[in-house]
Protein backbone atom coordinates (compact mmCIF):
# COMPACT_ATOMS: atom_id res chain seq x y z
CA UNK A 1 0.00 0.00 0.00
CA UNK A 2 1.45 3.44 -1.02
CA UNK A 3 3.04 5.70 2.10
CA UNK A 4 0.47 8.30 1.70
CA UNK A 5 -1.99 5.94 1.89
CA UNK A 6 -1.41 4.22 5.01
CA UNK A 7 -0.81 7.90 6.30
CA UNK A 8 -4.66 8.85 5.09
CA UNK A 9 -5.54 6.17 7.28
CA UNK A 10 -3.93 6.46 10.39
CA UNK A 11 -4.61 9.59 10.67
CA UNK A 12 -8.03 9.12 9.96
CA UNK A 13 -8.00 6.25 12.50
CA UNK A 14 -6.14 8.53 15.01
CA UNK A 15 -8.28 10.57 15.24
CA UNK A 16 -11.26 8.34 15.92
CA UNK A 17 -10.02 8.71 19.34
CA UNK A 18 -11.00 11.92 19.69
CA UNK A 19 -14.41 13.81 19.57
CA UNK A 20 -16.59 11.30 17.20
CA UNK A 21 -19.61 13.07 15.72
CA UNK A 22 -22.69 11.17 15.38
CA UNK A 23 -23.62 9.89 12.29
CA UNK A 24 -26.87 11.15 10.70
CA UNK A 25 -29.57 7.99 10.79
CA UNK A 26 -30.81 9.85 7.28
CA UNK A 27 -34.16 7.94 6.46
CA UNK A 28 -33.02 4.24 7.13
CA UNK A 29 -36.25 2.55 7.78
CA UNK A 30 -36.08 1.26 11.72
CA UNK A 31 -36.20 -1.84 13.25
CA UNK A 32 -39.76 -3.44 14.33
CA UNK A 33 -40.02 -3.42 17.95
CA UNK A 34 -39.79 -7.32 18.91
CA UNK A 35 -38.60 -6.20 22.86
CA UNK A 36 -35.83 -8.57 22.11
CA UNK A 37 -33.16 -7.60 24.25
CA UNK A 38 -30.09 -8.71 22.35
CA UNK A 39 -26.72 -10.31 24.17
CA UNK A 40 -24.03 -7.82 25.03
CA UNK A 41 -20.60 -8.35 23.68
CA UNK A 42 -17.43 -7.27 26.04
CA UNK A 43 -17.91 -3.29 25.58
CA UNK A 44 -21.73 -3.47 26.23
CA UNK A 45 -23.01 -3.05 23.09
CA UNK A 46 -25.54 -5.45 21.53
CA UNK A 47 -23.67 -8.86 20.10
CA UNK A 48 -23.95 -9.15 16.44
CA UNK A 49 -21.22 -11.82 15.77
CA UNK A 50 -21.90 -14.73 14.04
CA UNK A 51 -22.79 -16.01 10.66
CA UNK A 52 -25.50 -14.85 8.68
CA UNK A 53 -27.08 -14.84 5.36
CA UNK A 54 -29.71 -12.98 3.19
CA UNK A 55 -31.08 -15.69 0.57
CA UNK A 56 -34.21 -14.69 -0.60
CA UNK A 57 -35.90 -14.38 -3.79
CA UNK A 58 -36.88 -11.38 -3.16
CA UNK A 59 -34.23 -8.63 -4.35
CA UNK A 60 -33.99 -4.78 -4.15
CA UNK A 61 -37.00 -3.86 -6.57
CA UNK A 62 -40.07 -4.51 -6.65
CA UNK A 63 -41.27 -7.06 -9.43
CA UNK A 64 -43.72 -5.62 -11.74
CA UNK A 65 -45.75 -8.20 -11.77
CA UNK A 66 -47.56 -7.92 -8.00
CA UNK A 67 -47.83 -4.48 -8.88
CA UNK A 68 -46.74 -1.54 -6.16
CA UNK A 69 -47.69 -3.62 -2.94
CA UNK A 70 -44.90 -3.67 -0.91
CA UNK A 71 -46.39 -6.65 0.89
CA UNK A 72 -47.00 -9.72 -0.75
CA UNK A 73 -50.73 -11.56 0.06
CA UNK A 74 -50.65 -15.40 1.32
CA UNK A 75 -51.37 -16.93 -1.46
CA UNK A 76 -48.71 -14.90 -4.06
CA UNK A 77 -46.36 -15.72 -1.37
CA UNK A 78 -46.82 -19.19 -2.02
CA UNK A 79 -47.27 -18.99 -5.59
CA UNK A 80 -43.81 -17.40 -5.32
CA UNK A 81 -42.79 -19.95 -3.21
CA UNK A 82 -44.04 -23.09 -4.70
CA UNK A 83 -42.56 -22.36 -8.24
CA UNK A 84 -39.00 -21.58 -6.56
CA UNK A 85 -39.57 -25.41 -4.99
CA UNK A 86 -40.51 -26.77 -8.30
CA UNK A 87 -37.38 -25.16 -9.88
CA UNK A 88 -35.29 -27.08 -7.16
CA UNK A 89 -36.78 -30.46 -7.33
CA UNK A 90 -35.82 -30.03 -11.38
CA UNK A 91 -32.43 -28.42 -10.99
CA UNK A 92 -31.79 -31.64 -8.18
CA UNK A 93 -32.84 -34.42 -10.91
CA UNK A 94 -30.37 -36.40 -13.12
CA UNK A 95 -30.17 -34.43 -16.51
CA UNK A 96 -30.74 -36.77 -19.54
CA UNK A 97 -26.58 -37.16 -21.09
CA UNK A 98 -28.64 -37.13 -24.21
CA UNK A 99 -30.33 -33.89 -23.86
CA UNK A 100 -29.20 -30.93 -26.50
CA UNK A 101 -29.50 -27.38 -25.26
CA UNK A 102 -32.54 -26.92 -26.72
CA UNK A 103 -33.99 -29.29 -24.24
CA UNK A 104 -32.68 -27.15 -21.58
CA UNK A 105 -34.31 -23.98 -20.86
CA UNK A 106 -36.60 -25.25 -18.19
CA UNK A 107 -33.87 -26.59 -16.37
CA UNK A 108 -32.23 -23.16 -15.99
CA UNK A 109 -32.02 -21.32 -12.90
CA UNK A 110 -34.79 -18.18 -13.53
CA UNK A 111 -34.38 -17.93 -17.14
CA UNK A 112 -30.22 -16.86 -16.27
CA UNK A 113 -27.87 -16.43 -18.97
CA UNK A 114 -28.03 -18.15 -22.85
CA UNK A 115 -28.78 -21.60 -23.53
CA UNK A 116 -28.78 -22.74 -20.08
CA UNK A 117 -25.20 -21.62 -18.69
CA UNK A 118 -26.52 -21.72 -14.99
CA UNK A 119 -28.34 -25.06 -14.17
CA UNK A 120 -30.39 -24.61 -10.91
CA UNK A 121 -28.64 -27.15 -9.07
CA UNK A 122 -25.75 -25.01 -9.45
CA UNK A 123 -27.35 -21.93 -7.67
CA UNK A 124 -28.26 -20.87 -4.23
CA UNK A 125 -30.27 -17.49 -4.22
CA UNK A 126 -32.68 -18.33 -1.52
CA UNK A 127 -35.91 -20.28 -1.65
CA UNK A 128 -38.49 -18.22 -0.05
CA UNK A 129 -39.57 -14.83 0.04
CA UNK A 130 -38.06 -12.19 2.36
CA UNK A 131 -39.92 -11.45 5.69
CA UNK A 132 -39.64 -8.26 7.48
CA UNK A 133 -41.12 -7.92 11.00
CA UNK A 134 -43.33 -11.55 9.84
CA UNK A 135 -44.75 -9.83 6.29
CA UNK A 136 -43.56 -10.78 3.03
CA UNK A 137 -42.15 -8.58 0.81
CA UNK A 138 -42.71 -7.77 -2.77
CA UNK A 139 -38.78 -5.78 -2.77
CA UNK A 140 -36.44 -4.31 -0.66
CA UNK A 141 -37.05 -0.62 -0.89
CA UNK A 142 -39.59 1.32 0.97
CA UNK A 143 -39.19 4.55 0.45
CA UNK A 144 -40.70 5.00 -3.18
CA UNK A 145 -44.65 4.51 -4.14
CA UNK A 146 -43.44 1.62 -7.19
CA UNK A 147 -40.78 0.25 -4.84
CA UNK A 148 -37.79 1.39 -7.55
CA UNK A 149 -34.82 3.17 -7.60
CA UNK A 150 -35.63 6.80 -8.79
CA UNK A 151 -33.11 7.55 -11.22
CA UNK A 152 -32.83 11.07 -12.66
CA UNK A 153 -33.60 11.44 -15.90
CA UNK A 154 -30.76 13.12 -17.26
CA UNK A 155 -29.33 10.39 -16.46
CA UNK A 156 -28.11 6.67 -18.45
CA UNK A 157 -27.80 3.77 -17.11
CA UNK A 158 -27.57 -0.18 -18.44
CA UNK A 159 -31.10 -1.96 -17.99
CA UNK A 160 -29.35 -3.23 -14.74
CA UNK A 161 -28.00 -0.47 -13.32
CA UNK A 162 -24.58 0.19 -14.39
CA UNK A 163 -22.97 2.87 -16.28
CA UNK A 164 -22.76 2.46 -19.74
CA UNK A 165 -19.65 1.66 -21.74
CA UNK A 166 -18.37 4.08 -23.90
CA UNK A 167 -18.96 4.23 -27.77
CA UNK A 168 -16.96 1.80 -29.58
CA UNK A 169 -16.21 -0.34 -26.23
CA UNK A 170 -16.96 -4.16 -26.31
CA UNK A 171 -17.41 -5.52 -22.83
CA UNK A 172 -15.21 -8.18 -23.95
CA UNK A 173 -11.82 -5.94 -25.36
CA UNK A 174 -10.38 -5.79 -22.14
CA UNK A 175 -9.98 -8.25 -19.00
CA UNK A 176 -10.68 -4.51 -17.48
CA UNK A 177 -13.84 -4.46 -18.77
CA UNK A 178 -15.31 -7.17 -17.38
CA UNK A 179 -17.33 -7.59 -14.60
CA UNK A 180 -15.25 -7.36 -11.20
CA UNK A 181 -16.85 -10.30 -10.28
CA UNK A 182 -15.04 -12.42 -12.93
CA UNK A 183 -11.80 -11.19 -12.35
CA UNK A 184 -12.01 -12.13 -8.84
CA UNK A 185 -12.01 -8.15 -7.28
CA UNK A 186 -15.34 -8.00 -5.69
CA UNK A 187 -18.13 -9.93 -5.09
CA UNK A 188 -20.61 -10.20 -8.10
CA UNK A 189 -23.58 -8.13 -8.03
CA UNK A 190 -23.51 -6.34 -4.95
CA UNK A 191 -23.05 -8.99 -2.13
CA UNK A 192 -20.18 -7.36 -0.20
CA UNK A 193 -22.32 -3.47 -0.33
CA UNK A 194 -23.52 -1.70 0.42
CA UNK A 195 -25.86 -1.72 0.51
CA UNK A 196 -25.24 -5.51 0.78
CA UNK A 197 -27.61 -7.46 -1.62
CA UNK A 198 -28.18 -10.93 -2.28
CA UNK A 199 -27.73 -12.61 -5.43
CA UNK A 200 -27.29 -15.87 -7.54
CA UNK A 201 -25.30 -17.91 -4.53
CA UNK A 202 -23.09 -17.09 -1.79
CA UNK A 203 -24.99 -15.06 0.44
CA UNK A 204 -23.43 -15.64 4.03
CA UNK A 205 -21.53 -12.96 5.88
CA UNK A 206 -19.49 -13.52 9.12
CA UNK A 207 -19.84 -10.70 11.57
CA UNK A 208 -17.32 -10.54 14.00
CA UNK A 209 -17.19 -7.00 16.44
CA UNK A 210 -14.43 -5.76 18.81
CA UNK A 211 -14.94 -2.05 20.53
CA UNK A 212 -12.85 -0.68 17.58
CA UNK A 213 -14.29 -2.05 15.04
CA UNK A 214 -17.03 -4.44 12.90
CA UNK A 215 -15.49 -6.84 10.33
CA UNK A 216 -17.90 -8.68 7.93
CA UNK A 217 -16.45 -11.14 6.29
CA UNK A 218 -18.56 -11.63 3.20
CA UNK A 219 -18.92 -15.54 1.34
CA UNK A 220 -18.43 -13.73 -2.08
CA UNK A 221 -15.64 -13.78 -3.75
CA UNK A 222 -13.64 -13.74 -0.42
CA UNK A 223 -14.85 -9.40 0.44
CA UNK A 224 -14.03 -8.20 4.21
CA UNK A 225 -16.09 -5.13 4.81
CA UNK A 226 -14.24 -2.88 7.53
CA UNK A 227 -16.10 -0.77 9.55
CA UNK A 228 -14.50 1.81 11.89
CA UNK A 229 -15.96 2.52 15.24
CA UNK A 230 -16.36 6.01 16.45
CA UNK A 231 -13.91 7.66 14.00
CA UNK A 232 -13.61 11.24 13.62
CA UNK A 233 -14.72 11.34 10.29
CA UNK A 234 -14.03 9.74 6.73
CA UNK A 235 -10.51 9.20 4.98
CA UNK A 236 -9.41 11.75 2.30
CA UNK A 237 -11.66 11.91 -0.76
CA UNK A 238 -8.74 10.92 -2.47
CA UNK A 239 -8.49 7.88 -0.90
CA UNK A 240 -10.87 5.10 -2.14
CA UNK A 241 -11.07 1.94 -1.48
CA UNK A 242 -12.95 -0.95 -2.56
CA UNK A 243 -16.46 -1.37 -0.60
CA UNK A 244 -15.61 2.39 0.40
CA UNK A 245 -14.44 3.94 3.56
CA UNK A 246 -17.03 2.94 6.36
CA UNK A 247 -17.40 4.48 9.54
CA UNK A 248 -20.35 3.43 12.66
CA UNK A 249 -21.16 4.56 15.60
CA UNK A 250 -23.97 3.13 17.99
CA UNK A 251 -27.35 4.19 19.04
CA UNK A 252 -28.87 2.48 21.47
CA UNK A 253 -28.80 -1.31 19.85
CA UNK A 254 -28.56 -0.19 16.57
CA UNK A 255 -25.14 -0.27 14.70
CA UNK A 256 -25.24 3.05 12.32
CA UNK A 257 -22.68 3.01 9.53
CA UNK A 258 -22.17 5.55 7.09
CA UNK A 259 -19.94 4.81 3.58
CA UNK A 260 -18.61 7.52 1.16
CA UNK A 261 -15.36 7.25 -1.16
CA UNK A 262 -16.10 3.90 -3.04
CA UNK A 263 -13.67 3.17 -5.69
CA UNK A 264 -14.28 4.77 -8.93
CA UNK A 265 -14.59 0.76 -10.65
CA UNK A 266 -17.53 -0.22 -8.30
CA UNK A 267 -20.45 1.11 -9.71
CA UNK A 268 -23.97 1.04 -8.02
CA UNK A 269 -26.95 1.57 -10.05
CA UNK A 270 -24.65 4.21 -11.79
CA UNK A 271 -23.72 6.05 -8.79
CA UNK A 272 -21.14 8.02 -9.14
CA UNK A 273 -18.47 9.62 -7.00
CA UNK A 274 -20.73 11.58 -4.56
CA UNK A 275 -22.73 8.09 -3.47
CA UNK A 276 -23.18 7.96 0.65
CA UNK A 277 -25.20 4.73 1.77
CA UNK A 278 -26.22 4.96 5.61
CA UNK A 279 -26.95 1.08 6.95
CA UNK A 280 -28.67 0.42 10.08
CA UNK A 281 -27.93 -3.17 11.73
CA UNK A 282 -29.94 -3.97 14.49
CA UNK A 283 -30.51 -7.92 16.29
CA UNK A 284 -34.41 -8.00 16.73
CA UNK A 285 -34.46 -11.72 17.78
CA UNK A 286 -32.17 -14.91 18.22
CA UNK A 287 -31.80 -15.59 14.59
CA UNK A 288 -32.68 -11.77 13.12
CA UNK A 289 -31.01 -9.03 12.17
CA UNK A 290 -32.59 -6.29 11.05
CA UNK A 291 -31.29 -4.36 7.98
CA UNK A 292 -31.84 -0.52 6.69
CA UNK A 293 -30.35 1.69 4.26
CA UNK A 294 -30.54 5.13 3.08
CA UNK A 295 -29.14 5.99 -0.43
CA UNK A 296 -27.79 9.35 -1.10
CA UNK A 297 -26.57 10.60 -4.52
CA UNK A 298 -28.21 13.89 -6.16
CA UNK A 299 -26.16 13.39 -9.69
CA UNK A 300 -27.73 10.26 -9.94
CA UNK A 301 -30.67 10.15 -8.44
CA UNK A 302 -33.90 11.85 -8.20
CA UNK A 303 -34.37 11.95 -4.76
CA UNK A 304 -32.47 9.72 -1.55
CA UNK A 305 -34.23 6.23 -1.14
CA UNK A 306 -34.09 3.17 0.98
CA UNK A 307 -35.55 0.12 1.97
CA UNK A 308 -35.22 -2.71 4.12
CA UNK A 309 -34.99 -6.52 5.16
CA UNK A 310 -33.69 -8.87 7.61
CA UNK A 311 -30.37 -11.71 7.84
CA UNK A 312 -31.62 -14.95 9.57
CA UNK A 313 -28.91 -16.50 11.39
CA UNK A 314 -27.31 -19.77 10.82
CA UNK A 315 -24.84 -22.63 12.00
CA UNK A 316 -21.53 -23.55 10.44
CA UNK A 317 -18.92 -21.09 9.05
CA UNK A 318 -18.18 -19.21 6.18
CA UNK A 319 -15.94 -21.36 3.92
CA UNK A 320 -13.03 -20.18 1.40
CA UNK A 321 -14.33 -18.82 -2.02
CA UNK A 322 -11.40 -20.13 -4.39
CA UNK A 323 -12.60 -17.41 -7.19
CA UNK A 324 -9.78 -18.11 -9.69
CA UNK A 325 -8.97 -22.11 -8.61
CA UNK A 326 -10.11 -23.89 -12.07
CA UNK A 327 -11.49 -20.62 -13.27
CA UNK A 328 -11.26 -20.54 -17.30
CA UNK A 329 -14.22 -18.80 -17.85
CA UNK A 330 -12.15 -15.23 -18.19
CA UNK A 331 -9.91 -16.81 -20.47
CA UNK A 332 -12.73 -18.42 -22.54
CA UNK A 333 -14.50 -14.78 -23.04
CA UNK A 334 -11.47 -12.90 -24.00
CA UNK A 335 -10.02 -15.70 -26.59
CA UNK A 336 -13.63 -15.63 -27.85
CA UNK A 337 -13.83 -11.86 -28.47
CA UNK A 338 -10.46 -12.06 -30.11
CA UNK A 339 -11.69 -14.83 -32.22
CA UNK A 340 -14.53 -12.55 -33.39
CA UNK A 341 -12.54 -9.71 -34.01
CA UNK A 342 -10.29 -12.00 -36.34
CA UNK A 343 -13.54 -13.43 -38.24
CA UNK A 344 -15.71 -10.29 -37.95
CA UNK A 345 -18.65 -12.23 -36.87
CA UNK A 346 -20.36 -11.53 -33.80
CA UNK A 347 -22.14 -14.04 -31.83
CA UNK A 348 -22.26 -13.09 -28.31
CA UNK A 349 -25.14 -11.09 -27.49
CA UNK A 350 -24.55 -7.56 -26.45
CA UNK A 351 -27.45 -7.36 -24.14
CA UNK A 352 -26.22 -10.48 -22.18
CA UNK A 353 -22.85 -9.65 -22.16
CA UNK A 354 -23.32 -6.19 -20.46
CA UNK A 355 -25.84 -8.00 -18.00
CA UNK A 356 -23.21 -10.17 -16.96
CA UNK A 357 -20.43 -7.54 -16.80
CA UNK A 358 -22.55 -5.42 -14.14
CA UNK A 359 -23.27 -9.07 -12.56
CA UNK A 360 -27.23 -8.27 -11.43
CA UNK A 361 -29.51 -10.85 -10.79
CA UNK A 362 -33.11 -11.15 -11.20
CA UNK A 363 -35.15 -13.02 -8.81
CA UNK A 364 -38.42 -14.68 -8.49
CA UNK A 365 -39.93 -12.19 -6.13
Amino acid sequence: MPTATLKALAFATGLGLALAPRLAAAQAPAPPKTGYHAPRAADGHPDLQGVWTSATVTRLERNPRWGDQLVLTDAQTRKIEGAVQKQIDLGNKPTDPNAKVTDLPADCSGGRGTDCNYNAAWTDPGSVVMRVNGQPRNGFITSTADGRVPMRKDVKVSPFGGRLLKAGVSPSDNPETRALGERCLLSFGNSSGPVMLPGLYNNTYQFVQTKDQVAIDVEMVHDTRVVRLNAAGHIPASVRPWMGDSIGHWEGDTLVVETTNFHPEQVFRGASEHLKVTERFTRISKDRLHYGFWVEDPTVFAQPWGGEYEFSKIPGQVYEYACHEGNYGLVGILQGAREEDRTGIKTAPTNIDQKARQGEDGGEG
